[in-house]
């Protein structure tokens, strides 16, 4: 069954207890994950000022999946997996144009991979999610519930890129087109990080972390600005305590912004020289 987006956003933006009591909500369930799947609905949007909203409807959709399953054994290689019945794993066809290699990674129903992208093992893409074309998600990393992902970006080795169902309202993590994420960096509680940003390795960046821009000499939260070049820094922590045993905090610290002669790992080898 087809159905438009403003049909699902109208069925789903009930109360709770209206989609509990609805026997229309099982097949329902099913077109919005195809609906997630294809990419015509999004956890989360752009605006027209650049800007990133979340859809709050769309978690209170997924969220309807959870409350209204149970908890059922799913077969799997080795040893027996349990998970609600809402969002099992999903299976992609060689029509589907996705790289899936084999070693133990998963995607979840309802989220987007769109052609192009290869997922190394092992690794994990939860619901809601999008991967746009050409994305490389790397052994060990994590796209969390939501988290929206853009073109030809690069997530290195054990990158996390946090989830975000509730508050619905939330903004997930946002990585736009061509940025390269490191291995071992965290991206958490809604960052967004800009066009062709690079994060060197063990970066770890959440809704409160300062950002240190030494190029302009300011200080940024919550978003990493288009073609930044951040590395890991750390700063002196406040105190007498602190100072007496010379204790640091992590200061993520922008360092250079690529030009259009850089590519991403040309930028951070000379950022790290």
């Amino acid at each position: 069954m087809v159905v438009d987006p403003d049909t699902i956003h109208r069925f789903f933006s009930r109360s709770p207890e209206d989609l509990a009591n609805d026997p229309q909500a099982p097949a329902m369930h099913q077109v919005l994950l195809s609906a997630l799947e294809s990419g015509i609905v999004r956890a989360a949007e752009q605006r027209p000022d650049g800007s990133w909203q979340a859809n709050p409807w769309v978690k209170q959709a997924i969220l309807c999946g959870f409350r209204r399953t149970n908890i059922v054994e799913m077969p799997g290689a080795g040893f027996p997996m349990f998970d609600k019945t809402a969002y099992p794993a999903r299976h992609f066809g060689l029509e589907d144009g996705v790289r899936l290699v084999p070693g133990g990674s998963s995607v979840r129903r309802g989220a987007h991979i769109a052609r192009g992208v290869v997922i190394m093992p092992p690794a994990y893409v939860n619901v809601g999610a999008f991967v746009d074309e050409g994305t490389m998600v790397d052994s060990h990393a994590l796209v969390g519930s939501c988290a929206q992902i853009g073109k030809r970006v690069h997530l290195s080795a054990a990158a996390q890129i946090g989830g975000v169902l509730e508050p619905a309202g939330a903004r997930p993590v946002v990585v736009e087109d061509d940025a390269f994420v490191g291995g071992l960096v965290g991206l958490f509680e809604g960052i967004v990080v800009r066009k062709r940003a690079v994060l060197a390795s063990g970066v770890v960046i959440t809704g409160s972390t300062v950002i240190y821009d030494l190029v302009h000499g300011r200080e940024l939260r919550q978003e990493v600005p288009e073609g930044a070049v951040v590395v890991p820094g750390s700063r002196p922590a406040s105190g007498d305590y602190a100072k007496a045993h010379g204790l640091q905090v992590s200061a993520p610290c922008i360092v250079k912004y690529r030009d259009d002669r850089t590519d991403a790992a040309t930028a951070l080898e000379q950022a790290l020289r």
